[in-house]
């Protein structure tokens, strides 16, 4: 896209041609997922206190995000069959059964089972507004509706830590999915207001099951990694279901239904390197939000609202750092791609000694590095993947960067789960176990990172503008 296509792209034309309705609903589809990460992130030290699940504290991230992955993988042909109308009403609704299932839970299983649910009817509804995006939006608007997406996140960052820590510091967490379930019943009647009637129809692709399997049965290996007993098999796991995501971009290009677009195994290609960077990044950004909490609350005794607060600084820094790149154009989207990239692993690294050695508001910079990286090349990296794709794989390709961020989440945080449990954090909150944890998990997830700077590279070399420099 030229410079002066980005200029035009204002935000009117944003909301023109009857596109308000849909960017809406997008905005209210990110809402949910945004806010659902931070309150649970929140309030996860209650929940494990009250049910007995520490060493769970992975999985109640990655079983959402698992469902995540099998709702946004299927969402474009749900939305082929059924349309957006119905597709968002429906599935908002079975969010809202999700929330109510964790809610109501006697135990940790019961619990763990409701974030499934959770993560199934979140994923629908954030997969059909990807879809939506790929679709129904020009390029020249793309880079204006992800700037967007990444505010609705920067709003739940203020509010979603308030909210979870409000019902974890006055001992009620139940309620605050109840409070959710409220909110997933009012997506779907929104849906059913804001959108047009249904056009599904029959026939089409299917949906690609068996690439979804492999997906769960990596993710699976990599969580329990810490059941292993033995450091070498612990690895052995994690190595195996890492060697599980790779075939699985090789397989998937000979498929009949496919989860990827075609240039997904290909480094080279902005698709590949975009892919790649953005699975990276994301499996070593989980620690810091899934652990941040307990580790402040035991180490510095703070609340649970502070707490969520100290660690929300990430989302808030991505927010602000993308809406501050937004109208840039020319070079720039190439060096920030890099630059974001390398920010991003500084983060990471940064929070090792954040969390053991320094106090709140190191822990505080060390977010809002990590964060800030995001925010500064997210969007780029999406756009430059949307316009390199042939239209015919518009469609696959948006519903694809749903699929790669969600999956590099849940095998971030089981991989998070896995180092934080095997230097004893399954055993209980403790300062000892507070510490290891926090030093651990950083430094498992970091080599990941740093590796994600290499695809960055090339993606931002895929442009004709050439790599930026370092």
């Amino acid at each position: 896209m030229t410079a002066a296509q980005q200029e035009q792209a204002g935000w009117a034309d944003v909301l023109a041609e009857g596109r308000a309705p849909r960017f809406v609903l997008i905005c209210l589809g990110v809402w949910l997922a945004a806010a659902d990460s931070l309150v649970t992130a929140t309030i996860m030290p209650a929940v494990g206190a009250s049910l007995g699940g520490y060493a769970w504290f992975g999985w109640a991230t990655a079983g959402f995000l698992l469902g995540s992955v099998a709702a946004g993988a299927s969402s474009r042909r749900l939305a082929e069959m059924f349309g957006l109308r119905a597709g968002v009403a429906v599935t908002a609704a079975l969010y809202a059964a999700g929330c109510a299932l964790s809610a109501a839970a006697p135990d940790m299983a019961t619990f763990l089972a409701g974030r499934v649910l959770q993560g199934l009817g979140g994923g629908w509804v954030a997969g059909f507004s990807s879809v939506a995006v790929g679709l129904l939006f020009p390029d020249r608007t793309l880079a204006k509706v992800y700037a967007a997406v990444t505010a609705v996140w920067g709003i739940a960052s203020l509010i979603g830590p308030l909210f979870g820590g409000i019902f974890a510091d006055a001992g009620i967490w139940r309620w605050a999915f109840w409070a959710f379930a409220i909110q997933g019943l009012a997506v779907g009647l929104a849906a059913l207001w804001m959108l047009p009637k249904s056009d599904g129809r029959g026939g089409g692709a299917g949906v690609p099951w068996w690439q979804l399997a492999v997906i769960a049965g990596a993710v699976a290996a990599v969580g329990f990694a810490d059941a292993a007993g033995h450091p070498a098999g612990a690895l052995g796991l994690i190595g195996l279901g890492m060697a599980l995501l790779v075939l699985l971009v090789r397989w998937d290009a000979r498929s009949r239904v496919r989860l990827l677009p075609l240039a997904s195994g290909d480094l080279r290609s902005p698709a590949g390197a975009g892919y790649a960077t953005m699975f990276l990044m994301t499996v070593a950004s989980m620690g810091f939000a899934i652990y941040g909490p307990a580790i402040l609350q035991t180490l510095h005794g703070l609340s649970a609202t502070a707490a969520g607060y100290v660690v929300s600084a990430e989302s808030l820094a991505w927010t602000v750092a993308g809406l501050a790149v937004t109208q840039l154009s020319g070079r720039w989207p190439n060096r920030l791609i890099v630059a974001g990239v390398v920010a991003a692993a500084a983060g990471v690294a940064l929070s090792a000694p954040a969390f053991v050695l320094g106090g709140i508001w190191t822990v505080v910079g060390a977010g809002a590095v990590l964060g800030g990286g995001f925010g500064l090349c997210w969007s780029f990296m999406s756009q430059k993947i949307m316009v390199s794709l042939p239209a015919e794989e518009r469609a696959i390709g948006a519903a694809a960067m749903t699929t790669v961020r969600l999956t590099g989440a849940a095998a971030g945080a089981a991989l998070a789960g896995v180092a934080a449990n095997l230097v004893g954090f399954d055993e209980g909150l403790s300062i000892a176990s507070a510490k290891a944890a926090g030093l651990w998990v950083a430094l498992a997830l970091l080599p990941l990172g740093l590796v994600a700077v290499w695809p960055a590279r090339r993606l931002a070399a895929a442009s004709p503008d050439g790599p930026p420099p370092l």
